[in-house]
């Protein structure tokens, strides 16, 4: 099936199936590490960025420093979200697990949204060499430890086997102990698929802020200076400021609306909070009581109950919104069927 253009400024989905939900790959939900969610650790740059970082917010150190290939860019990200994810997925399931991974590079493209054709595999490499290359030197705890260090985003990573065409087929990557320690501790959270489909790096920046600082509460509102220095933008003050009224006249963050306040402040809140009433099956779908959640996290032990939640709207929707006079049993049926697959 082709990719079929979006409203609203998305990516378009690139490899569509009405299948994904029993589909291996992306059995395992798209996890981001906390630590940096809620710190820029990314260029935002679409150029070969070659500056030193430096941020300091509370107690946290963080400096940044490129390789002569510059920066990792949020977008290079994806590897350590697909990384996260698989490990995630196979600790829930009770498997062993370990810092170095062998992914098969076109399930990466795959789950990340990223085109499978040469160029494609090209920037991938690209992405492996930036983040190989850009070392990080903080303070920052992860797993319940704060150590002073230095690492780079991923140790190493190598080809294990390419294709006739010369395409890399097998990489093995190596995580730092840094992150893999957050993985393990669990210091992660669910992300939107819609996440991948999100073309400017500032977007990706803010949704990730958004879904860290606001989760399941009913908002956060932040001062446009501290979302600036959290983004991690270059943005003059009232270039940042125009780009987020543009976000917001956009509309398509992944579960979240964005809203101008008095006093220069920004208010993030849950799509499913600002649905007008009698539409909610416009947006998130048949609600779900927070028992109905308690049910569901004691038949999936070690689950991530909201991500299960995630997963199952969007296969709800996926199928037609079909009306659902018990959308409590659908939903227990639907995590019956996800814990038996594993």
């Amino acid at each position: 099936m082709g990719s079929v253009s979006q409203p609203g400024g998305l990516l378009p989905d690139r490899h569509p199936t009405g299948d994904f939900f029993v589909c291996d790959i992306f059995d395992a939900l798209p996890k981001g590490d906390l630590a940096s969610m809620e710190h820029p650790l990314f260029s935002l740059s679409t150029r070969p960025d070659r500056r030193i970082l430096n941020y300091m917010h509370n107690d946290v150190e963080i400096t940044v420093t490129p390789s002569v290939k510059g920066l990792a860019t949020i977008h290079d990200k994806d590897i350590l979200i697909f990384c996260i994810s698989q490990l995630v997925a196979a600790l829930n399931a009770g498997k062993t697990v370990a810092r170095t991974l062998v992914l098969q590079a076109h399930d990466l493209l795959v789950a990340t949204n990223r085109e499978t054709s040469g160029d494609g595999y090209k920037r991938l490499r690209e992405a492996f060499e930036r983040l190989a290359g850009t070392r990080i030197t903080t303070n920052l705890e992860t797993g319940g430890q704060e150590v002073t260090t230095g690492f780079g985003l991923i140790e190493s990573w190598q080809i294990v086997r390419a294709s006739k065409g010369g395409r890399m087929a097998h990489v093995k990557v190596t995580l730092s102990e840094w992150l893999y320690r957050a993985v393990v501790a669990k210091s992660v959270l669910t992300l939107s698929r819609d996440y991948f489909r999100l073309r400017k790096p500032l977007e990706r920046r803010i949704y990730e802020l958004a879904r860290k600082h606001c989760g399941r509460q009913p908002g956060w509102t932040v001062s446009v200076d501290t979302l600036l220095k959290k983004s991690g933008s270059a943005s003059p003050r009232r270039v940042f400021r125009k780009m987020m009224r543009d976000m917001i006249a956009a509309d398509h963050l992944p579960d979240y609306v964005i809203e101008e306040i008095p006093g220069d402040l920004l208010r993030f809140s849950p799509r499913d909070q600002v649905v007008e009433a009698g539409d909610a099956s416009q947006d998130r779908g048949p609600p779900l009581t927070p028992e109905v959640l308690e049910q569901a996290r004691r038949m999936a032990p070690g689950w991530d109950v909201y991500g299960l939640e995630a997963d199952w709207r969007a296969y709800w929707q996926r199928s037609g919104r079909a009306p659902l006079r018990n959308p409590a049993a659908a939903f227990l049926g639907f995590v019956r069927a996800k814990v038996a697959e594993e």
